[in-house]
């Protein structure tokens, strides 16, 4: 990478843990940033005398799960879009493209409303990962899966699943049920504790990680796939390989925090402007941003309206919709 690159990656990092930090001691209840260290080292085994027992329980089981999960949801979903646009070509592609979301979305549903007997997070990935399956057969039906073919699958296997869940809605639904599915619905990091940090952790790690080391192939693709054949890239094989680990990056994170949108689409087209093209860079650059901008919208989702909380995935929302627009008419000038 570039010099500028390096500093960007240097700045988002810092920034990134000074975030984490900062969100926790902000909230009804304000907690010192020394409390907060000292209940994070003295958890972790570190010789140090603990907060009291309230700033200790509010920040390590409360606050820090769910910073830390928003801060994983955010990198998680992040990497996904920058994956999606460039192995689409098409800068419009978002994580959940694949019908995704509406299938952990149906999952999560049937959990919360016919008392399926699964946990929320495991029927909502299982709901994913059928909606992957749903969409790559049906691209595959009758002809090469192509990236057009594959697009189109998955707005019908979004459509269908959506269908269903809104049935399921109409037809179960009653009194406060409504309340908790909207939440889930619109993206809500209000549950996240310490098992949504071990699944979406784990699927960054497992997942995520290795996918930041992808920019090179993820370049062949820019020109075509004539041109990345060309390069010695075995291009059906490497498509299927990325979109699918994909999808389980995107499965998980959704299975902990609900539908949340705009990160994927907006984040890497932010960092595009700002380092300009090379997924080398793009990728681990994206996930430091995504993850910084989450944890700052869920802390003005939990705090703007203290003490109601909003749904997550309206202030992404909110804020990422006009961001959007701005960096498309920049980019606009630009060319």
């Amino acid at each position: 990478m570039t010099a500028r690159r390096w500093i960007a990656a240097t700045g988002l990092t810092i920034a990134l843990v000074a975030s984490v930090l900062a969100a926790v001691t902000i909230g009804s209840a304000s907690v010192p940033l020394g409390d907060v260290v000292a209940s994070i080292l003295s958890h972790l085994g570190a010789s140090v005398t603990p907060p009291d027992l309230l700033h200790d329980a509010i920040v390590w089981e409360l606050r820090l799960p769910r910073v830390i999960t928003a801060a994983s949801v955010g990198a998680g979903l992040a990497i996904s879009g920058a994956i999606m646009q460039s192995i689409i070509r098409n800068q419009l592609a978002d994580p959940y493209l694949l019908g995704l979301s509406s299938g952990a979305s149906l999952g999560a549903v049937s959990v919360l409303l016919l008392g399926v007997g699964l946990a929320l997070p495991i029927a909502a990935f299982a709901g994913a990962l059928l909606a992957l399956v749903g969409t790559l057969a049906l691209a595959r039906a009758g002809g090469s899966a192509t990236p057009a073919r594959t697009v189109l699958a998955g707005v019908a296997v979004s459509s269908l699943a959506g269908a269903l869940t809104s049935f399921v809605i109409f037809w179960t639904a009653q009194g406060d049920s409504y309340r908790d599915v909207l939440n889930w619905l619109l993206g809500s990091l209000a549950g996240a504790r310490w098992p949504a940090v071990v699944i979406s952790g784990i699927a960054l790690i497992v997942v995520g990680i290795p996918l930041l080391f992808t920019g090179r192939l993820l370049d062949g693709f820019a020109f075509g796939d004539t041109t990345a054949a060309g390069l010695g890239i075995s291009v059906q094989n490497s498509r299927w390989l990325l979109l699918g680990a994909t999808a389980l990056l995107t499965g998980a994170m959704v299975s902990v925090s609900g539908a949340i949108g705009f990160i994927g689409l907006v984040v890497p087209h932010a960092i595009l402007l700002i380092i300009g093209p090379g997924n080398r860079a793009l990728l681990p650059l994206s996930a430091l941003a995504g993850g910084i901008f989450l944890v700052w919208a869920d802390t003005l989702a939990r705090t703007a309206f203290d003490p109601r909380e909003l749904p997550v995935g309206i202030v992404t929302a909110l804020i990422g919709a006009p961001v959007f627009a701005v960096l498309l008419l920049r980019r606009r000038r630009v060319a």
